[in-house]
């Protein structure tokens, strides 16, 4: 009885002190402005009252080669994953990924889309169409401003080029940030805003 006991509590103890599993970071794109910064960045943006045409998505151009084997999408799919299995191919054969626009986690990088926070399409209309090929194809792949991040496919698509006066993450507790990573990127960029698109971003910014 001795020994069952001394074989049980040994169980007790090896169970107690064995780490909880880690919880998935939420991490977050580079360079993200606080909410004061972006509400003074917000005022000094150049208000547009008409939008460029002539937008063609080749015209930026998108996933170029980083390092080694990465593209720009593996490197944020890399960036942004936890617990990843790296292929050679720098594609993440496994990890676990959190979409912060709508709270789920995924653990395929197929159910992942990388999303541009200032669509191409918005940034043609607001000023990209009279840069270089090379500022479009910079800001198509900018890891150094928080214009890329990892997220739910379906989301991702839901957006499409929309602005945030006609659409926003689906977690409202996520719109402080989202507005404060757009209007940096805009910022950056010298990319001008619409009337009500300078409204939501107030707005989304009273939620911080």
């Amino acid at each position: 009885m001795q020994f069952l006991s001394l074989v049980l509590l040994a169980t007790a103890t090896a169970v107690s002190a064995a780490p909880a599993p880690a919880a998935i970071e939420k991490r977050s794109p580079p360079n993200i402005p606080t909410a004061a910064s972006a509400r003074t960045m917000l005022a000094s943006l150049t208000v547009r009252s008409t939008d460029a045409t002539g937008y063609d998505r080749d015209l930026f151009p998108h996933w170029i080669t980083i390092s080694g084997a990465c593209n720009t999408r593996e490197t944020v799919l890399n960036r942004d994953g936890t617990n990843l299995d790296i292929g050679t191919d720098c594609y993440p054969d496994s990890g676990s990924w959190f979409s912060p626009y709508d709270g789920a986690t995924w653990t395929a990088a197929s159910d992942v889309d990388i999303d541009h926070v200032v669509p191409l399409s918005d940034a043609w209309k607001s000023g990209a169409g009279a840069w270089t090929t090379a500022r479009r194809q910079a800001f198509a792949n900018d890891l150094t401003n928080p214009q890329l991040i990892a997220v739910t496919d379906n989301v991702n698509q839901a957006k499409s080029d929309q602005s945030p006066d006609a659409w926003k993450p689906p977690l409202t507790s996520y719109w402080c940030t989202y507005a404060r990573m757009w209007i940096k990127v805009k910022n950056v960029y010298s990319l001008s805003v619409k009337s009500a698109e300078k409204t939501a971003l107030g707005t989304m910014l009273d939620t911080c």
